[in-house]
């Protein structure tokens, strides 16, 4: 009877020690599986903005592309003022994006209590994280291709000629590939990133994908046409910034066109296929509650 009750009471604190055994090491594979994705998404936004970078550090020289002799599309005026210069179209196109959504999703964490079974505890960064991250991920793929554009066409722009000064003699219609510029160097360098539009881009890449967050996010059912209006505003600010690019003497009709095209297209791709914002309701619904069950990558995201 004594050995009977000494070997109860000596393997139930054994068999107890042997189930959180592993329990505590199935929990440590997954905070750390975890933190690796963390690094492996900031390891393909670094990669994503390699091209955007070394367009705008100077690393790699744009393609040097000849002209037609006296061709009035490259003679236009040079304006050193913009309607819209590049700190305030990058500071007020990720500025007006990020507070939005970061107004949008602490909302949604605070009053709809939307949860989240990231290794983050804080569910307002885990939300943000990945709403944010995809948006980031968005501006660099697409000014990535916008440069990469930028550098292997090597248009000239409207005011090319002007600025280039070029000591050639020609006859009208006459294909001129050899030739010396004599203005400043650096701004012929930018005269011949024409094709296309980064402002364009950028700007329709933004207001876009912020449009597609209120159409997601924004569920309010008072006035039926507010987010319709907010979201014709983003757009047609968007618009404008790439139309005063013509009117600056900066681009061609055709490079705002189709910067349009390109903002558009990736703000599409990263609102449906990566951004978490319009995954069904029902994926997101937890016995408890709105639950973002998943790791913090945005390619496992649930919610």
């Amino acid at each position: 009877m004594q050995n009977c009750k000494y070997s109860q009471s000596v393997t139930v604190p054994l068999e107890n020690g042997a189930g959180s055994a592993p329990k505590d090491s199935e929990d440590h594979r997954s905070r750390r599986h975890r933190h690796l994705l963390v690094c492996l998404d900031v390891f393909c936004l670094f990669i994503a903005s390699i091209p955007f970078f070394a367009c705008e550090m100077g690393a790699v020289e744009p393609y040097k592309r000849g002209f037609f002799c006296h061709d009035e599309s490259i003679s236009y005026p040079y304006e050193e003022k913009e309607s819209i210069s590049d700190g305030v179209l990058i500071s007020g196109g990720i500025l007006i994006t990020a507070v939005s959504i970061a107004l949008g999703e602490s909302y949604r964490v605070h009053y709809l209590k939307v949860e989240s079974k990231a290794f983050v505890s804080n569910h307002y960064i885990s939300t943000l994280y990945k709403e944010i991250g995809s948006f980031l991920f968005g501006c660099t793929v697409g000014q990535s291709l916008t440069n990469m554009a930028k550098l292997t066409i090597g248009r000239l722009r409207p005011n090319f000629l002007t600025v280039c000064k070029p000591q050639v003699n020609c006859s009208i219609g006459q294909y001129v590939d050899n030739y010396i510029c004599t203005g400043n160097a650096s701004l012929v360098k930018e005269a011949r990133k024409s094709f296309y539009s980064g402002h364009a881009s950028f700007a329709m890449y933004t207001m876009l994908y912020l449009a597609f967050y209120l159409q997601a996010r924004f569920k309010w059912h008072g006035a039926r046409l507010l987010r319709p209006l907010v979201q014709f505003l983003l757009v047609m600010l968007a618009l404008y910034t790439g139309l005063t690019r013509i009117s600056d003497y900066k681009h061609h009709p055709s490079d705002v066109l189709v910067g349009f095209v390109q903002g558009a297209l990736v703000a599409i791709w990263v609102a449906l296929y990566i951004s978490p914002m319009f995954k069904k309701k029902e994926q997101c619904q937890g016995k408890t509650g709105n639950i973002l069950d998943s790791p913090v990558s945005s390619q496992h995201t649930v919610c």
